[in-house]
């Protein structure tokens, strides 16, 4: 067995890990990086067939220029990859609703709000009550909160697509403190959320912050983890490099136990940073935090498949010309929604042709992940032609498949993630950073890898 040693070792080489490991290595640290599989990026994974290029995993990201926020910005500028750095195309701001077998675009504005017939009358004047609604006593559900606040048709005809378009969840069961952090703070802030809006809004224009933007890369989202895992010195990230072991010592410091092809190896280590899933994450504490490893197995994990489909844009009836549709389950219809690569980001298909992708599964959905592959396309593409009124077969197609796909931050979840720091407190220089905690997105992950890193350097 080869042993080594490191000043901090990070376990796991998705976007949480290796941007930690970067911020660290940026500041002069030295890291060792360990992912099981042979490629970095976790769940980030573009694929180029001809012209079609695919994102298996996220598709895009949220960034906030010049906020402090802006985690993201600073991660690319420090890798000098800002000329791959993409801004989806303005169509992205359309959103569709399917209701009633008509699709809406998402009002989003209060003139196109009034104008709307995605909602009734009686709907529109229910949300008008929102700022006379008082706050809640208790931890409440995504669904309930809404239904409290906005009423129960905002709910089926909003808020429940988004939330399976964003987590694959059900409204009923995810934390709406935790899942939906910034639209519950309005109501602790501001006694509304739409006061609460306003009010950002105000204060966002009066401060000349620019609005979000939603961003690729020209080569797609695996661009960023593997600019990353190229830039870090050689040696210092290990791919196909499971992690079997990990167990404090009696100095402080830490010993890890790893194999790759084949070989064992042993790295000791100041500080580790645990960038896994949950219940990878629960294994490796196991030996030494038994209630950490208790509430990281609690978390849930949202099922889902991915359909990227390609079709002639001649085979389509519908313009695509937004960022994609949702669907809710009122409509009856097995697939959650789609994403309109091709209008988002150039070069995701050639010309003539237009590319999707679909999602299907989900939280409400299980049992549709272990379905055949061609019982999916059949399926999706019989949800396609409904309601954008494609015709035919597509003439492009890949299926990714993900039995644990999206953490869900179901009610309860900052008392698991309170346990999981409890737990963990004791043994100094641990860290867990990881989608399962603080946000899920690629924004959120990077956002606190850069924090982690801050954190971790003050205590060295």
């Amino acid at each position: 067995m080869s042993v080594s040693s490191a000043s901090v070792a990070i376990i796991g080489g998705g976007v949480s890990g290796l941007a930690t490991a970067w911020f660290l290595h940026q500041a002069g640290c030295d890291v060792q990086l360990f992912e099981s599989r042979t490629e970095a990026g976790g769940s980030i994974l573009t694929s180029r067939h001809d012209a079609w290029l695919v994102e298996h995993g996220p598709n895009s990201t949220l960034q906030k220029p010049d906020s402090p926020d802006d985690g993201l910005g600073r991660l690319i500028a420090s890798l000098g990859i800002e000329d791959q750095l993409i801004e989806a195309n303005a169509a992205a701001a359309k959103r569709f609703v399917r209701r009633d077998g008509v699709m809406h675009s998402l009002p989003t504005s209060p003139p196109a709000f009034v104008k709307t017939p995605l909602f009734s009358v009686g709907g529109k004047l229910r949300l008008a009550l929102e700022p006379l609604i008082g706050r809640a006593s208790e931890e409440e559900s995504i669904a309930q909160f809404v239904r409290r606040r906005l009423g129960q048709e905002f709910l089926d005809y909003a808020i429940e697509p988004f939330v399976s378009g964003v987590y694959a969840g059900d409204p009923k069961t995810l934390s709406v403190r935790a899942a939906t952090a910034k639209i519950y703070a309005l109501e602790e802030k501001y006694g509304s959320l739409i006061r609460g809006a306003i009010a950002m809004g105000k204060a966002r224009k009066a401060a000349g912050m620019p609005a979000g933007r939603l961003v690729s890369f020209k080569q797609g989202m695996q661009s960023l983890p593997r600019a990353i895992a190229e830039k870090l010195p050689a040696g210092s990230a290990h791919l196909g490099a499971a992690v079997t072991a990990l167990t404090p010592q009696s100095d402080g410091g830490w010993s890890i136990e790893w194999e790759q092809q084949g070989q064992a190896h042993q790295v000791t280590a100041q500080q580790v940073v645990l960038a896994l899933p949950a219940p990878a994450a629960a294994k490796l504490v196991a030996g030494f935090a038994p209630a950490a490893t208790q509430a990281l197995e609690a978390i849930p994990y949202a099922p889902i498949i991915s359909l990227a489909l390609g079709f002639l844009k001649s085979q389509i009836d519908h313009p695509m010309d937004g960022f994609g549709f949702l669907l809710p389950r009122k409509e009856r219809i097995a697939t959650l929604g789609a994403l309109f690569n091709s209008t988002l980001f150039p070069e995701r298909s050639d010309e003539r042709h237009a590319l999707l992708t679909c999602f299907i599964g989900g939280a409400m959905n299980p049992g549709v992940v272990d379905w055949d592959d061609d019982d999916v396309i059949k399926q999706v593409t019989r949800d396609l032609d409904q309601c954008l009124g494609v015709r035919g077969d597509a003439v492009f197609g890949r299926l990714t498949r993900y039995q644990a796909a999206i953490p869900q931050y179901t009610l309860g979840h900052l008392s698991r993630i309170a346990a999981v720091n409890a737990a963990l407190a004791p043994f100094a220089g641990l860290y867990t950073r990881a989608n399962w905690r603080d946000g899920i997105s690629v924004a959120d992950c990077v956002l606190h890898a850069e924090k982690c890193a801050h954190n971790l350097l003050a205590t060295q």
